[in-house]
């Protein structure tokens, strides 16, 4: 059965090749050895079969005596298919997947018929452009490798499978075999998961099996699946320099989960209770210099920093003039964080923190901005509840047209409303934005695009953080009409902080006498 949503992550693909050595139970020794270290390792693994119908694959000149490796290596190694569906029946039932390089047309209508989970596109055959349209017609999931071939050369596979609807994953393979250390080149892996961020990419290996430096250093550079061929020795059987018995194997898939570890999770965690008990040891706090009373404004004179840091005490890091004492604090006691408030504009200090993110969040985007530009930081419940409700807007153009960008951190949010005048597009660059146009919600992923039409009730958020262009007829203050009618009330700078470039200088020179509303009404347009 064909899966249509096949996933390729941390599969691992063991290539049988020729390794059978042309012998039925040769090749179920393999299957059976590699079953049991891939049940140890609790991994998804598919045995690799290949296929060539030798009586067609063979130009009729070399059907016999013939000096080429190749050709003598295939001709002594020949199964029929009956011993292939032997070896294929052993490999299901040992929990594995099955896997098929098939390397003439004639070799996909078998491994198809035969019920093959999934194909394979050797290195050699990616240009093989008779031999492609058959894989991409035949309907299962394709992993193709890539050795040898141009950034043009792949370019043209990647559009071929595109076009044809095929679920496809992508090798880095260099087809020399072995492959020594210089001829590696394991940054590809990173070339082309940039180059097509949408498609699984994984590395297929021909190095020394007893190396696992260079599985470890895919992991880290974003391999998404692992492939190598496979053997078993015997007193008269010997692999050749790149095929790895089972216990080689073993050691492989023991550093591909080491690596795993070591390269932990792509979001920032905390600190554990150790590292964060190793900071606190080593970092300073904050202490009364001489006697302050309560209700005394602290400044920079009034305090040392010094360690040891005790627990609850205000860190060095975390001082800042504008805080005022709620209680006596003696010479040489800590200032302990519940003895302080702050008395300085919390505004202006969530306003420049979120600043921060955004900056972060573009630069996740890939975005850039050059150093002419102006910004306007939305706050329609006030700075201080600006990271709950708001958006960032960078004026990009504002003509006959009108282009801005859009940021919004991870749980913002933007009241409901409409414009009279404005017609706007908004695209998707980076991140995910939900939208409820008139009721009706919509979620939108990075290049997808929304018409609001004036008059439309919208309203927008983003769990995720999201970047958005928003391409308009020409912007006019003013046009904004909000379903909370309090925000209508406002003057237009007290829910705005407009600044040149990111406004270092500026913010704190704007601020509003009018106050925002404090507490958000119902939002009868929001889903």
């Amino acid at each position: 059965m064909i899966d249509q949503d096949f996933n390729f992550h941390d599969l691992f693909i063991l290539d049988l090749a020729n390794n059978h050595q042309g012998s039925v139970d040769h090749g179920l020794g393999i299957i059976q050895s590699m079953a049991e270290v891939v049940n140890r390792h609790q991994v998804r693994a598919a045995i690799k079969f290949q296929f060539r119908q030798l009586d067609t694959f063979i130009h009729t000149d070399h059907q016999s005596n013939s000096e080429l490796k190749y050709i003598q290596r295939f001709q002594s190694t020949r199964l029929d298919q009956a011993q292939f569906q032997t070896l294929l029946n052993e490999v299901w039932a040992q929990g594995l997947l099955a896997m098929c390089t098939p390397f003439d047309e004639e070799s996909v209508n078998i491994a198809v018929d035969m019920g093959f989970n999934v194909l394979k596109v050797a290195s050699c055959s990616a240009k093989d452009w008779p031999l492609l349209e058959e894989i991409a017609g035949a309907g299962p999931p394709v992993v193709c490798s890539t050795g040898g071939l141009t950034l043009e050369d792949i370019d043209n596979v990647v559009s071929f499978f595109q076009h044809r609807a095929v679920q496809f994953a992508l090798m880095h393979c260099v087809s020399v075999y072995p492959t020594p250390d210089p001829l590696m080149n394991l940054n590809q892996i990173q070339v082309l998961r940039n180059r097509y961020p949408n498609i699984p990419i994984g590395w297929s290996t021909h190095e020394n099996p007893g190396d696992t430096v260079p599985v470890q250093i895919a992991v880290a550079l974003g391999a998404r699946l692992f492939e190598r061929h496979i053997g078993l020795e015997t007193e008269s059987i010997k692999l050749n320099a790149y095929s790895s018995t089972s216990q080689q194997v073993d050691t492989w898939l023991e550093a591909y989960h080491r690596a795993k570890a070591l390269c932990g999770s792509k979001t920032r965690p905390p600190a554990s209770e150790v590292e964060q008990a190793s900071l606190d040891g080593l970092r300073r706090g904050v202490f009364a210099k001489r006697l302050i009373k309560k209700g005394r404004e602290l400044t920079r004179d009034l305090v040392y920093f010094a360690m040891p840091y005790v627990e609850g005490q205000m860190e060095s890091g975390a001082w800042k003039e504008g805080y005022t004492a709620v209680q006596d604090m003696a010479p040489d006691q800590p200032v302990m964080r519940d003895a302080v408030e702050i008395t300085v504009n919390q505004g202006l200090v969530t306003l420049k923190q979120a600043i921060h993110e955004v900056k972060a969040l573009l630069n996740e985007a890939n975005i850039q901005l050059g150093c002419d530009f102006k910004v306007e930081y939305s706050h329609h419940y006030g700075l201080e509840n600006f990271r709950q409700t708001g958006a960032v807007l960078i004026d990009c153009i504002n003509r006959e047209y009108c282009k801005k960008l859009v940021i919004q951190l991870p749980g913002q949010r933007h009241p409901s409303h409409y414009h009279a005048r404005k017609e706007e597009t908004f695209q998707i660059l980076y991140g995910i934005l939900n939208v409820n146009i008139d009721g009706y919600p919509r979620i939108l992923h990075p290049g997808e695009t929304i018409l609001i039409l004036p008059g439309v009730w919208h309203s927008f958020w983003t769990d995720t953080g999201v970047v958005f262009e928003e391409v308009s007829t020409t912007h006019y203050n003013n046009d904004s009409f909000y379903a909370d009618k309090r925000i209508n009330k406002l003057q237009r700078s007290a829910r705005k902080t407009v600044v040149d470039h990111w406004g270092r200088f500026q913010i704190a020179q704007q601020p509003s006498s009018e106050k925002a509303p404090e507490v958000p009404l119902p939002d009868p347009h929001a889903q």
